[in-house]
């Protein structure tokens, strides 16, 4: 049996900034509460070391950035990674709370792009619905029209002067056939995709790969990149793909009978928890026993 580590993998620039951001605002303000606006990113052991840290995660599903606001009074908001809208910046100003804003620079080049244009024109934003980024971009301004799906061009009012942009975590594939139907609908849109560079050549890495009978990818079930990485894996014909969180998720049915086994992880996984898995692959490859660690690596911030 073959371990292939998949490279690259694991924090991108995006969630290193914010991770240090959190640990930075921490630091230096050691008798001020910290509220973090969201998950920092989408992975359950990040946001636990951050809360170890003191940081209090505000997290609600079906609460918009603005609305998790009302629930911080004083002290230090940090946005996310993912970016907040003007009214959710403008809001935390009213509200006298210091800002910390760790949203990631792929992310700023979007809104930069959105807020210029919808100035005399009209942005066809493809991205998924409820996402943190995706609610950051919409409401920037009512000419952002999310479309997270075929359908949704059908439901739009009359625009003009259309820019086609998208979130910066989602698939290549799929993003390329909303793209092919919104300019099939709007011949004359101009286009912009925002797919970021770490996305990418992550999602090229697991494209690339042949003979391969097992993909795992380490990765929190809520981030988006890391699904990606699990369908881009199943597009690439590697019939057995799964995404877990860290090595206790693993199981010998998900590795009996195979020759090769690729493992690659989202951005926002970190590092520690992907080679405790790749490590305890490597042990299987040479005993043919899966020993399962009884406690995660530590080293996650």
């Amino acid at each position: 049996m073959e371990i292939i580590s998949v490279s690259p993998r694991g924090y991108c620039q995006g969630v290193v900034k914010a991770i240090m951001t959190a640990q930075k605002t921490v630091k230096e303000n050691p008798n001020t509460r910290v509220s973090m606006l969201g998950m920092i990113v989408h992975n359950k052991h990040v946001v636990q070391a951050c809360k170890d840290l003191g940081i209090h995660t505000l997290e609600a599903k079906g609460k918009t950035r603005l609305e998790l606001l009302d629930e911080i009074e004083e002290g230090i908001v940090i946005f996310t990674a993912h970016g907040v809208s003007d009214t959710v910046y403008q809001k935390a100003k009213e509200k006298g709370l210091t800002i910390v804003d760790a949203t990631c620079k792929d992310v700023s080049k979007t809104h930069d792009l959105v807020r210029k244009h919808v100035c005399n024109g009209d942005v066809l934003y493809i991205g998924k619905p409820h996402h943190p980024e995706a609610e950051g971009v919409v409401g920037l301004s009512n000419r952002v029209h999310l479309i997270s799906k075929e359908e949704d061009l059908k439901h739009l009012p009359s625009l003009e002067n259309i820019l086609i942009t998208c979130q910066t975590t989602l698939s290549l594939l799929d993003t390329k056939s909303l793209i092919d139907a919104c300019i099939k609908a709007y011949p004359n849109a101009k286009t912009a995709p925002e797919i970021c560079n770490a996305t990418t050549i992550r999602q090229m890495a697991v494209l690339n790969l042949k003979d391969v009978d097992v993909l795992i990818v380490v990765g929190d079930p809520h981030s988006n990149n890391s699904n990606q990485l699990k369908e881009i894996g199943k597009m690439a014909n590697i019939h057995r793909c799964y995404l877990i969180d860290d090595v206790q998720c693993l199981q010998e049915d998900m590795l009996k009978g195979a020759k090769r086994i690729a493992v690659t992880s989202g951005s926002s996984t970190p590092t520690a928890l992907t080679n405790q898995v790749i490590t305890c692959l490597e042990d299987y490859a040479s005993s043919n026993v899966l020993t399962i660690p009884t406690s995660l690596n530590n080293q996650i911030l």
